[in-house]
Parts: structure tokens; sequence; C-alpha cells
């Protein structure tokens, strides 16, 4: 074999490593939560990667109850906020996803849903600042207390 033939085979090596490498290196901006008819979410964090300008969060209710009883949804604000902004939502009531109409406070929120259901929100990552404490939580009449978890930008 001559050495352009080697120098060309090894480049294309290179090439095709690289297109491979590629979609596992890439940032994952959208992240899946289940919650139950036991009040609990599947996940307690959530790093945002820094390189998304958007991030999706998929919630799912995996129980059976329907959401009058057992309803869920996933609430986005900075941890100093979410105890007033859970508070304040619950006379919003279900309709409203329990949470207070215009609320500056919640950063993104989905629709409350029973068992079976699911519902998907996206907001934009610059809207999160580095080194800022975020909490999520579910705005159900005493859910918030239980289901929640913590969110932060990652790099």
């Amino acid at each position: 074999m001559t050495t352009r033939m080697m120098m060309k085979k090894n480049a294309a090596a290179v090439l095709l490593t690289a297109l491979l490498a590629g979609p596992a290196l890439a940032a994952t901006c959208d992240v899946e939560i289940e919650g139950n008819d036991a009040m609990q979410f599947n996940k307690q964090s959530i790093t945002v990667p820094a390189s998304c300008k958007r991030f999706t969060v998929k919630l799912k209710h995996m129980g059976k109850l329907p959401k009058t009883a057992m309803g869920h949804n996933w609430v986005l604000t900075k941890a100093a906020d979410a105890q007033g902004a859970a508070a304040d939502g619950i006379a919003a009531g279900v309709d409203k996803a329990y949470v207070k109409a215009g609320d500056t406070r919640v950063i993104a929120h989905t629709k409350v849903i029973g068992g079976g259901e699911a519902d998907a929100v996206g907001f934009d990552v610059a809207r999160l600042k580095a080194g800022e404490t975020y909490a999520w939580f579910c705005s159900f009449p005493g859910h918030s207390s239980l289901m929640k978890g913590t969110l932060a930008l990652g790099k």
C-alpha cells in the first residue's frame, strides 16, 4: 500500500470516528420525568447543558388516578421563590395548573396531568443564570413538599 493510500485511509478513519462521536458528544436538551400515584418523581435533580438554546421537560404520569385526585405538574422557579409560588398557585385551581396567573416567579410549567397522561414544556436556557439555584416541584395541593427537585445550569 502506498503512503498516499494509507493517508487517505487514515483520514477516512478519523472522519468516520468524528462523525460517529458527534451525536454522543452533543448536548441532550431534554429530560423525561415520571410521577406516580405515590406522590413521587423519579428524578431529584436536572442539569441543563449551557450549550442548549432551549430545554424541554417531558412529564409522564405513570399512575392510574385522575388529575382531580392525584394530578401532577412540573413547575420551575428560582429556589428562593418555590415555596411562595407553590402556595400562591393553590388558589389558581386545577384549570390554571395550580399556577397563579401572571406569576413572574414561574419560569416554566406543564399542565396538570392524571394517570396515563403526559405533557411537555420548553423554555429558553438564556433565562437561567450560572450559579443560581433553581427548584422544580409539583404544585398540586400538598404535593410540593414531597415532589420536588433542583435544577442547575451546567457547563
